[in-house]
């Protein structure tokens, strides 16, 4: 067998195709909870601790005058951005809840019933096995 033909076998097989999906729905999801942190939570998160802008917080290592903004004080040497790390910190957070509610939902889903009971005997069976038993008498 080539090696072209088993990349093929190996390439359509389900389990392939659904890590596919998977990487790209996860990209797309990644990006909508970094908008949901980055303009939804972080600026409420700024407000309550009195309008500060967590993403400008930072330590400079090189010098910089500490009021720049955090791409500026970059662009004149090193910082330690520890405000950044929050805000990617929190992002984390939030997305591995996600989905940790997601897979307790599968997993509450996927749950197996209990077996059923075995259904009832049939009333002629019974009458059979009666008169099987009263003929061995």
């Amino acid at each position: 067998m080539g090696m072209l033909q088993e990349f093929k076998e190996f390439a359509v097989k389900g389990n392939v195709m659904d890590l596919a999906v998977g990487v790209i729905i996860g990209g797309a999801f990644g990006k909508i909870v970094d908008s949901v942190v980055n303009d939804l939570i972080m600026p409420l998160v700024g407000k309550v601790v009195g309008g500060l802008d967590f993403s400008n917080y930072y330590i400079p290592l090189a010098g910089q005058a500490t009021g720049l903004a955090l791409e500026e004080a970059k662009k004149a040497g090193a910082v330690f951005a520890y405000g950044n790390f929050i805000t990617v910190a929190l992002n984390f957070i939030i997305l591995a809840f996600i989905i940790f509610m997601m897979v307790k939902q599968m997993n509450r889903l996927r749950r197996e019933q209990p077996p059923a009971p075995p259904p009832a005997e049939p009333e002629d069976i019974k009458l059979l096995r009666e008169i099987r038993d009263s003929l061995k008498r």
